[in-house]
């Protein structure tokens, strides 16, 4: 593991002088800052067998307008190096940060060796980023010993420190998952706890709930000045996708919770979306011409897992029944309804009939088992409003059954199928049924802090329990689900801590579960 550098100037800088260098014509003549550029950090993503993504954004006033940026385009120059010490850099360029989109970087390196770690840094104005470390995934049909990850997400700033993140920096991962909601969009105060009532914020967003480009800005940059995240960003490469709350709360397709028209939300979106871009380690291609922003795609993993990443947002239709929890209604059935679009549901077929490798690893953002919420306790849930019905999560597969049930016939002529999601705010282990039989299992990671400390067991589970023989295990604590796999298994580590509200608390696995290759259904590990 690489020992990080703290943010500082002195740490970043560590002694060394920068050589001048000149900027293109085209460009700001040698650029010269006041501040230090580079307090967001860095991160990497979107890996390959010969290259990945670097990220940074200048930002010398992070906090303010523009992050204290002049509306002009800049030079950043990269290097990757072999060592952490820049003895044997291996590459190096210059990406232009364009004030249109926050002065941000990204910076697709290609043309490396596969399989291994890189360390990378950036420089602009006499100024070093810190140091962090990418990786390259294995050649194509290599055989590969084992893959580790970690999914994380739901990281509302208020409701707890973000420890977790520390503990994933600290861990031996080939990558990192990021399922969504690296913001949430509530206004400052509203801190909920796991039975949705009010908490007691641990720190504030600053300004009200974002609307524009710029509201959303200074919300990113709030959230990456985190030095726990921002460790976590610079140890591991990262996969990113976004869910809800990037926008806003249960947002679908061009439909926002509250009526709004969709000709106006989807400006909303697209400013809030573009944001996302400039702040993920993503691959220029996710920035469409028309300013769509999607994020889809696929990543193999040696001869082990091909891991698919669909966008459960951009293409939903609205959300049945009057969203949330409620009884299956005949708006679920409804022609046409889908939480992807036709193009992706063959996109993910196909990908999952032509791959060879030993597992097929479907990491996205909302929840597949169609888990039936009775009686949890939750007045928009409990018997005494629905009677004996089950009860289903509208804004997840459950309110899209139709295309879910083709997705795990997909899943049940493959065989070996993996599914890692978030967005819950508890762990889950479940086995995925179709015509009776098991054909995949899902590891539901929990939220890093949304929703406070938590309890080992919510109130109320026990009766899911009961009325799901597939759910095996769950639990309500914050942190992550470590996924290790190995041509013989995938196992689920729940990775937690006893508190989220307290600073700098250890982590632990509260249980493993585990799918052995060519067998259905969970046990645990």
């Amino acid at each position: 593991m690489t020992q990080l550098l703290t943010p500082t100037r002195r740490a970043v800088l560590g002694g060394i002088a920068v050589a001048p260098f000149i900027l293109p014509s085209r460009l700001s003549a040698q650029m010269r800052f006041a501040d230090y550029p580079f307090t967001l950090g860095v991160a990497s993503g979107s890996p390959l067998a010969d290259g990945f993504v670097l990220w940074t954004r200048l930002a010398p006033s992070p906090m303010e307008p523009h992050g204290g940026m002049p509306m002009k385009p800049i030079a950043v120059d990269w290097e990757v190096a072999e060592d952490s010490g820049f003895k044997a850099v291996v590459q190096k360029g210059t990406e232009t940060a364009w004030p249109e989109l926050g002065h941000s970087v990204h910076a697709e390196v290609a043309g490396l060796k596969p399989g291994r770690s890189y360390w990378y840094r950036f420089l602009c104005g006499g100024e070093k980023s810190l140091v962090g470390r990418a990786a390259t995934l294995p050649a194509a049909g290599s055989a590969v010993a084992r893959m580790r990850f970690a999914a994380v997400g739901c990281q509302h700033f208020e409701a707890g420190w973000y420890t977790a993140f520390r503990r994933v920096a600290e861990e031996d991962l080939d990558f990192v998952f990021h399922y969504g909601d690296y913001i949430y969009e509530y206004h400052p105060g509203y801190a909920l706890d796991e039975n949705k009532r009010p908490m007691q914020p641990v720190r504030l967003y600053a300004g009200r709930e974002p609307f524009a480009i710029g509201d959303y800005r200074i919300r990113y940059a709030q959230e990456t000045l985190d030095p726990d995240l921002m460790a976590a960003r610079a140890a591991h490469p990262w996969f990113c996708t976004y869910d809800d709350h990037e926008v806003q709360n249960n947002w679908a397709g061009v439909y926002d919770q509250n009526g709004t028209p969709p000709e106006v939300f989807v400006t909303r979106r697209r400013q809030a979306l573009q944001c996302w871009y400039e702040h993920m380690p993503v691959r220029k291609s996710t920035l469409l011409a028309d300013g769509t922003v999607d994020f889809h795609t696929r990543a193999d993993f040696g001869d082990l897992a091909r891991l698919h990443l669909p966008n459960t947002r951009l293409y939903r239709t609205d959300q049945p029944c009057g969203d949330n929890y409620k009884p299956m209604c005949a708006e679920a059935a409804k022609p046409g309804a889908q939480m992807i679009d036709p193009a992706q549901e063959k996109w993910l077929d196909d990908g999952l009939a032509s791959s060879r490798q030993r597992w097929q690893g479907v990491l996205q953002q909302v929840m597949m088992c169609p888990l039936d919420r009775r009686s949890t306790g939750d007045s928009d849930e409990d018997a005494s409003v629905h009677g004996d019905k089950p009860v289903f999560n509208m804004d997840s597969w459950g309110g899209y059954p139709a295309q879910r049930e083709r997705l795990f016939d997909a899943f049940g002529r493959k065989g070996n199928v993996v599914v890692v999601t978030g967005d819950e705010h508890q762990n889950f282990a479940s086995d995925l049924m179709h015509g009776g039989r098991v054909v995949g299992s899902e590891f539901v990671s929990t939220s890093i802090t949304s929703g406070g400390d938590g309890h080992d067991t919510r109130p109320g589970n026990e009766t899911w329990m009961r009325n799901n023989p597939n759910l095996k295990w769950t639990n309500d604590r914050r942190g992550y689900v470590l996924s290790e796999v190995t041509p013989e298994s995938w196992i689920g580590h729940y990775r937690t801590l006893d508190a989220v509200t307290v600073k700098d608390m250890p982590i632990r696995t509260a249980a493993s579960w585990v799918v052995e290759s060519g067998k259905t259904g969970l046990q645990r590990a």
